[in-house]
């Protein structure tokens, strides 16, 4: 890699708090707060709203819908064109 035109890559803490859930992990990302983790090292941290702790997909809460009905009901009324 060509030296001095990479961002700095190191130790973050991405934390959730609509889940109460925090990981550390290294990203080009920084944040102005910072957070002592559990090693006893501080760490910048990044707070994002939603991680695999609170996503629908990954918690098993996510709702199915119902696009072929969707597509059915639309072609009853408008009828098909194609």
């Amino acid at each position: 890699m060509k030296p001095g035109i990479h961002p700095a890559y190191g130790p973050v803490v991405f934390r959730d708090k609509a889940a109460d859930f925090a990981f550390l992990t290294r990203s080009t990302a920084t944040g102005d707060r910072t957070v002592e983790w559990e090693d006893g090292r501080t760490y910048p941290v990044i707070d994002v709203e939603i991680s695999s702790q609170s996503h629908p997909f990954h918690t098993g809460t996510a709702r199915v819908m119902d696009t072929a009905g969707r597509v059915e009901r639309f072609r009853r009324r408008y009828g098909s064109q194609a």
